[in-house]
């Protein structure tokens, strides 16, 4: 199961062949057990242009959404206090990082220095 961040779907939603072409390989891999969280949701609609809307919007509510609790929002603060200042992790990265932990979802992200809680096998790899 896999959880992708923001900055995958930009480049999945751009088209780019590369990111398209992982796409495919990540839904088979994972038995089409994609998923996303309110916080990518939020991410990605708010920076999307009016004639892009429809299209997005279908490409987002293909995906599975983890929804995002009380336990999220404890380990998510948690990781706020222990790596903010080390790190500047953010609400946003940290609460990603929560469901990703207790959900026991591999993270697929291109900014591995936003999520220091995450180990490397925590990660999904596409190489």
């Amino acid at each position: 199961m896999i959880l992708i961040d923001s900055d995958i779907l930009i480049w999945i939603l751009r088209g780019e062949e590369l990111y398209k072409d992982r796409f495919r390989r990540a839904v088979e891999e994972s038995d089409a057990e994609i998923y996303i969280t309110p916080i990518q949701y939020i991410e990605i609609i708010s920076g999307v242009r009016k004639k892009e809307m429809i299209e997005t919007k279908f490409f987002l509510d293909s995906l599975k959404m983890f929804s995002i609790g009380k336990d999220t929002g404890e380990l998510a603060g948690e990781y706020v206090r222990l790596y903010k200042k080390s790190h500047s992790v953010q609400s946003a990265d940290a609460l990603t990082a929560a469901v990703a932990k207790l959900k026991d979802l591999k993270l697929w992200t291109n900014n591995r220095k936003n999520f220091p809680m995450l180990e490397k096998d925590e990660l999904y790899r596409t190489e």
